[in-house]
């Protein structure tokens, strides 16, 4: 089953910036802050508390330039008042939506107290974090809210560690270190990319642990990013704004900080003609968590270094969904799941699986006891296993055998 990559990188404001603010007064009296988070579906969940006494979670994410709350109603709820109205473009860099500013919010994320956060607020929930991550998220922490700090994020662990400039001793043994540049707090870093092995292009990629995509190139960007000759087409991701058509392919490398990557599992998104690319402010695509959790990792961004530590993951395999199945989850308990899409030629399609069907059963067990990961794991194992499904088509329940294979 391929989840749709999430993708929330195109966070551009319209009109002007939101009021710039430190966050240092939460570091003053300890010498690090340390956050807990939940790695779910590839994205970085933290909990969060809003205005002292409403639980929420967010995804923490360095690709964003402003924290984001997607739900209205909490803040309709509290009765808080919206000051001024915000254009946002989406990530298909021409749909136009609706925000509000609100400021003064009281957060709590994990032992980290923020008194005075400015945010946006969303008109409607845009993102639909719940049908492509299967878990009940609320918003996005931006870079806002980290800016100016030593960001480690140990995806092991599962911790998140803050800590100001002057507190930071160095890396530690094993890290490995690179220039980054940091641009309206968001960081980028240069790579080698090879879809051929014949050449190599130089890209500006933004580290975007919002994104649950391994790498995405946008195609109009070089005319050295030329799709590879084998692709499959379809919804490649979500982002701001809705679904995104592209292609899924590999490539053959990518290096980066003196580390390479074979035959990566990429996403190429072709640029809407018309578009003003400036918008991009110079970048060719982004790296989210599929690569980012093959290491430890350390942004600097005073300093622009990062500092990368392999982990037990650095050298496992880009494996790829194997059924055809884009699933997303329903239901108050988002324990139900249908299918969004089906790629054209896969076991999905050869089954007779169509766009809209609900899976009632996955290998002889009911599809309410699985989570969304839970069926993308079963989706993803070994070529020329088979998969028993029942789904409900307009009231009828049809049984369908995949042959699982390999589609990229």
């Amino acid at each position: 089953m391929k989840n749709p990559a999430l993708h929330l990188l195109l966070l551009l404001l319209c009109c002007s910036h939101l009021p710039a603010q430190s966050n240092f007064q939460t570091l003053q009296s300890v010498r690090k802050i340390d956050i807990p988070f939940e790695y779910l579906n590839d994205l970085i969940v933290v909990k969060v508390t809003f205005n002292q006494v409403f639980p929420l979670k967010f995804i923490f994410d360095t690709g964003a330039e402003h924290t984001i709350l997607a739900r209205k109603e909490v803040t309709d709820l509290f009765g808080i008042p919206y000051e001024r109205e915000f254009k946002l473009l989406g990530s298909d860099m021409k749909t136009e939506l609706t925000a509000y500013l609100v400021r003064n919010i009281h957060l709590r994320v994990g032992n980290m107290v923020i008194p005075g956060q400015s945010m946006l607020v969303l008109d409607d929930d845009y993102f639909r974090f719940q049908e492509i991550t299967g878990v009940e998220v609320h918003g996005i922490l931006g870079a806002d809210i980290f800016r100016g700090l030593i960001v480690k994020i140990n995806y092991d662990r599962k911790v998140i560690t803050l800590m100001k400039k002057s507190s930071f001793k160095g890396p530690g043994k094993g890290y490995d270190t690179t220039g980054i540049e940091v641009f309206r707090n968001k960081p980028y870093l240069i790579a080698g990319v090879s879809i051929r092995r014949d050449s190599v292009a130089k890209v500006k990629l933004l580290l975007d642990t919002g994104a649950t995509l391994s790498m995405m190139l946008y195609t109009d960007t070089d005319p050295s990013l030329i799709m590879p000759a084998h692709t499959l087409k379809g919804q490649i991701g979500m982002g701001l704004g809705g679904y995104l058509e592209g292609y899924l392919g590999r490539v053959h490398q990518l290096e980066f900080g003196g580390e390479y990557f074979n035959e990566v599992l990429t996403n190429f998104q072709e640029v809407n003609e018309g578009v003003d690319t400036t918008l991009l402010f110079g970048r060719n695509g982004i790296i989210g968590n599929k690569i980012l959790n093959r290491f430890n990792v350390i942004l600097d961004y005073t300093s622009e270094k990062m500092y990368l530590k392999p982990s037990r993951r650095f050298s496992k395999k880009f494996d790829y969904d194997k059924s055809g199945l884009i699933v997303i989850a329903a239901g108050t308990k988002l324990n139900s799941f249908v299918v969004l899409d089906v790629i054209a030629g896969s076991p999905a399609a050869d089954a007779g699986i169509q766009k809209g069907d609900i899976l009632k059963r996955v290998n002889l067990r009911p599809s309410i006891i699985f989570s969304l990961a839970d069926l993308h794991r079963i989706f993803s194992r070994k070529e020329g296993k088979k998969v028993r499904i029942i789904v409900v088509r307009e009231g009828k329940r049809l049984k369908k055998t995949l042959t699982l294979r390999n589609l990229i």
